[in-house]
């Protein structure tokens, strides 16, 4: 499919007015640097790079994934006027100093402000004061001017709420694994109450890390009926539940099938079906520990 005919990415508002497109390159995962590997990666430049031209306008990194870096690169050589992009990163590796973390990020990136700027775990902290003092940390990076936004990742509800006690600044976003076989329904309802908006990352962990399950024969007779991947159907789920989604690769032409998702809409029933069967099956990919899991 050629670019051309893909449309631009839909925003939806976060609760403090800042919008977001629902559909975010991610810089993680496969491009995760292992050690202290300081050295730009130019096939991750390259694939941003193409990413953007493609039109992709929201991209999403992090600290601990080592890649803020190319992220700096790629939208400077990219020509796309900063006010066109969409930028998130995390903080979680200095997260004993929120400040310092924040420039250091910036620097990498080659930017005055993010877009969007996420706790990228909760923990870290031994109490609720430390995320507390974590979150007081994260406002003071908006009310400088140097995140338009801010939130979290990987929260549970009860990080939430220790968090809200005594917020000035609501989270804005809480990016979490979310797919089928892992809907955290408690969770996003809780979010939805609070006006914080669901990101989902592994949107495609069905078909990718836990073949077989339930929902196949559903996802591939929808991919049938609209003409498209397995992959865009699992996107589409993601984004008619009312998630941003963030989801990457290297290839052009698997970023050009993602963008396809932006130009159908699955029906709320086909939606529901998808649910249904995903709660047959639970998987978790990532924070397996930390969630009791392992």
């Amino acid at each position: 499919m050629a670019s051309h005919s893909i449309p631009e990415t839909p925003r939806v508002k976060l609760n403090d007015n800042v919008s977001i497109p629902v559909l975010a390159y991610g810089t993680g995962t496969a491009w995760y640097k292992q050690g202290r590997d300081d050295s730009v990666n130019r096939e991750l430049v390259e694939a941003i790079k193409t990413a953007i031209r493609l039109g992709y306008r929201h991209l999403d990194g992090a600290e601990v994934y080592g890649t803020e870096a190319e992220l700096g690169v790629a939208i400077k050589e990219s020509g796309i006027p900063r006010e066109e992009l969409f930028v998130t990163t995390k903080v979680i590796t200095n997260i004993a100093d929120i400040p310092s973390a924040i420039d250091q990020s910036l620097r990498k990136l080659q930017l005055a402000y993010v877009d969007l700027y996420l706790i990228h775990s909760p923990f870290f902290a031994k109490d609720d004061g430390e995320l507390q003092q974590a979150w007081a940390a994260m406002e003071k990076v908006q009310e400088a001017g140097k995140a338009k936004a801010i939130g979290v990742s990987n929260y549970h509800q009860s990080h939430l709420e220790t968090t809200l006690k005594t917020a000035k600044i609501a989270p804005v976003i809480n990016q979490i694994e979310h797919h089928p076989y892992l809907q955290q329904e408690e969770l996003v309802r809780f979010q939805q109450d609070k006006g914080i908006k669901t990101a989902s990352y592994s949107p495609l962990t069905p078909i990718l890390r836990a073949p077989g399950g339930p929902v196949d024969p559903k996802v591939a007779e929808l991919a049938a009926k609209y003409k498209v991947t397995e992959g865009e159907i699992l996107l589409r789920w993601s984004i008619d539940r009312g998630d941003v989604a963030v989801t990457t690769s290297s290839k052009e032409s698997r970023l050009q099938e993602f963008l396809h998702v932006l130009t159908f809409q699955l029906t709320p029933e086909e939606v529901r079906e998808i649910s249904q069967l995903g709660q047959g099956h639970h998987y978790r990919v990532f924070w397996r520990k930390q969630n009791g899991e392992e």
